[in-house]
């Protein structure tokens, strides 16, 4: 199933207040789900836990608000809902890093989907000005990825 097949599926759902879509063509299958805003992870900032309580595992830390975003930054957006990965392999080099001038069309990661390996293209030249996703954290469809100054 092509990416712009699977993107109009997404819309879809997104628009038609469904929560569950499956399709299969062949052997291909596709399964989209949507979740709601509330079943999110909330961040919980905890104080350090009294002594006598130290095996008790503390609650995540407050998430950093994230850095509004310049008005002159270009914003690169996932595609697709997936896996993030900068690298083409767990031992190799990113593809790119803060700083780095990147052209239309070059690799700035990769998004797993369903088993697939998607290379992500700069969609404009420009610096990377931010990387705004971890390595290995899932992301959603339309989710900023990088800003490019």
């Amino acid at each position: 199933m092509d990416l712009r097949k699977l993107k109009t599926l997404i819309d879809l759902v997104e628009t038609s207040g469904i929560a569950e879509l499956e399709i299969q063509e062949g052997e291909e299958r596709v399964r989209i789900t949507r979740t709601s805003a509330s079943s999110q992870p909330m961040f919980i900032h905890a104080p350090a836990p009294p002594p006598a309580l130290a095996a008790v595992p503390a609650a995540v830390a407050v998430a950093e608000p994230a850095a509004p975003v310049a008005e002159e930054a270009h914003v690169v957006k996932s595609p697709m809902v997936g896996t993030f990965y900068r690298a083409a392999s767990p031992g190799a080099s990113p593809f790119v890093e803060v700083g780095d001038t990147v052209a239309q069309g070059d690799t700035l990661c990769i998004v797993e989907a369903m088993k697939l390996m998607n290379e992500i293209e700069a969609d404009a030249s420009g610096t990377i000005k931010a990387i705004l996703v971890e390595n290995g954290q899932p992301v959603e469809f339309g989710q900023p990825l990088f800003l490019l100054g």
